[in-house]
């Protein structure tokens, strides 16, 4: 059975699943949405000169075709309103990331999500790159004992320009510790099996945007920040962000340390580095291995290779064949660090999660 999937907003990121649905075995996409004619005009290029998709003015309208899926990739803050009637229809859907701006829209996409009899998938590709799905299995399999330590390291070139620049403002956003770093924050979640309890986060915007201007408004988003967050298993982890420093040799590193060992992954290099302890002036015992990505879903996307690999899972879970890895749940308490992290960064101060409504 081929799956028939609608995709509303059809942006850089909409463009990117189509590239990957379209090298997806049994999978189409024979529906758009969005209201900005030049995005149209990508997909469809996308698409193919063969593809005939049906266009529609929105969600709701695109909610009545006769669909299998809808991936979500309008602008963060239009979510709510894009899935209502998505929900409505019994939809299987999967939203792209962060599933809401504000905690109290993801509190209520999960309480929708819990009753349709769609599924729902959060899409957080950073799960399923290759190298770290294999860092994680190692992780997790105890390689490095027991996990007391947890740092990420993103160092990578500003926000892009989107249609109207929507991705300069917070409130369009949830800020950039929501918008960009949810996805750091699901990986801490999944990495270290625990729930965050604390979160401290110094970061400004301090580089990128200061000379733009919209009307009277200027952009409001932070560009490079340390984050630490404490875990109710006493485990910690941090993020080091750089949005302006696209000339770092790996985009992300991520290194998991515990009582017996580091573990590294870099990517985009897509090495592990394997390093158990020694003991004091002892001789190292480094271990470095590649982990290899199939080059067609190299080519697919910006994601070393993970969208492609996400849409494989998720396929899977819309035919009955394998459950939902990323939920709305999941979605939700990424932007709920997400938030807690802004919160802290405006008001210097931790900020304690039983704080927050979610």
């Amino acid at each position: 059975m081929t799956l028939r999937y609608g995709l509303v907003g059809t942006g850089m990121m909409g463009v990117e699943h189509i590239r990957n649905v379209a090298i997806t075995p049994g999978a189409e996409i024979v529906a758009l949405a969005d209201p900005v004619a030049e995005s149209l005009q990508s997909a469809k290029d996308a698409l193919g000169q063969g593809a005939q998709p049906v266009v529609y003015s929105d969600s709701a309208a695109l909610a009545k075709a006769e669909l299998d899926a809808v991936i979500v990739c309008s602008p963060n803050h239009t979510h709510r309103d894009v899935l209502a009637p998505l929900f409505d229809a019994g939809i299987n859907i999967l939203c792209e990331k962060p599933v809401a701006t504000t905690i109290e829209d993801a509190r209520w996409i999960v309480d929708r999500a819990a009753r349709s009899p769609g599924i729902f998938w959060t899409a957080m590709e950073y799960r399923y790159m290759p190298p770290v799905a294999e860092f994680i299995a190692q992780a997790h399999g105890g390689r490095v004992g027991k996990l007391r330590m947890l740092s990420i390291r993103e160092h990578r070139f500003p926000f892009l320009s989107k249609v109207g620049d929507w991705n300069r403002f917070s409130e369009n956003t949830g800020g950039t510790m929501v918008e960009k770093c949810c996805h750091f924050f699901d990986l801490m979640r999944l990495i270290t099996q625990s729930e965050a309890v604390r979160v401290y986060c110094s970061g400004a915007m301090d580089v990128n945007h200061l000379e733009e201007r919209y009307g009277d408004r200027t952009p409001d988003i932070i560009d490079n920040s340390y984050t630490t967050v404490d875990f109710a298993d006493g485990s910690r982890a941090m993020l080091d962000l750089s949005m302006f420093a696209e000339g770092a040799e790996n985009q992300e590193e991520i290194t998991a340390t515990g009582d017996n060992a580091r573990l590294d992954v870099l990517i985009p290099a897509g090495d592990l580095v394997f390093s158990p302890r020694t003991g004091f002036m002892r001789q190292k015992a480094v271990e470095r291995t590649h982990v290899p990505v199939e080059e067609h879903a190299l080519r697919a996307g910006h994601h070393h290779g993970a969208t492609f690999y996400e849409h494989q899972k998720f396929a899977a879970a819309v035919r009955g064949e394998g459950p939902v890895e990323v939920t709305a749940h999941d979605g939700m308490m990424a932007v709920a660090i997400g938030a807690a992290a802004e919160i802290s960064a405006r008001e210097h101060r931790v900020v304690a999660m039983d704080e927050l409504e979610f």
